[in-house]
């Protein structure tokens, strides 16, 4: 399907049909608890929908914007890693795992990623605009130049996440000595 737009449709009692969505919008749509395994969304945009705890196995996310969602719980770990690219703006994505994978310049705008998982993730030139990471983990995580300086609550050991040219602010420096369990005044 190609040039749709979908307002206010209730996916969580008929399941959106399995097939490749191209340049289509989800206005206020309820996802959440859904099977959307095996999907292509290509230049899709989501707005106001409720995608809490949705399957994702092998869903293809090809330039796809998430603005004012809910994306409580989401593996998208299991998405396919063929050009996937994505962006999140005024999303909540609490608890949601980024495990291994490769999201190069993704953008992280005014969204809440309390207890999220960044493990053996390459987030290389990515942005967390006045992002909330309370609790979220960063191992092994490839930080390059990415740009944090409005996020807050950021805790990450800089032993064990390549941060190299990754900028920070002064406000939130101090997460990055947790570990050290330094007074900072």
């Amino acid at each position: 399907m190609e040039n749709m737009d979908f307002k206010g449709v209730d996916y969580t009692q008929a399941p959106l049909t399995k097939g490749e969505y191209e340049n289509c919008t989800f206005n206020n749509c309820q996802f959440n608890n859904g099977d959307l395994n095996h999907i292509v969304f290509q230049e899709c945009t989501f707005t106001n929908c409720d995608l809490s705890m949705a399957q994702l196995k092998n869903t293809a996310l090809r330039d796809v914007r998430f603005k004012d969602c809910k994306l409580l719980g989401i593996n998208f770990g299991d998405c396919k890693p063929f050009l996937l690219s994505f962006s999140f703006e005024n999303c909540l994505l609490d608890y949601c795992s980024f495990y291994k994978m490769a999201i190069k310049n993704t953008v992280f705008k005014n969204c809440k990623l309390e207890s999220a998982e960044f493990v053996e993730t390459d987030l290389t030139n990515a942005t967390f605009f006045k992002c909330d990471l309370m609790n979220t983990v960063f191992e092994d995580t490839k930080l390059g130049k990415a740009d944090f300086r409005t996020a807050y609550n950021i805790i990450l050991d800089p032993n064990v996440n390549f941060i190299q040219q990754a900028k920070f602010s002064a406000d939130n420096i101090a997460g990055l000595l947790t570990k050290y369990k330094l007074v900072i005044e």
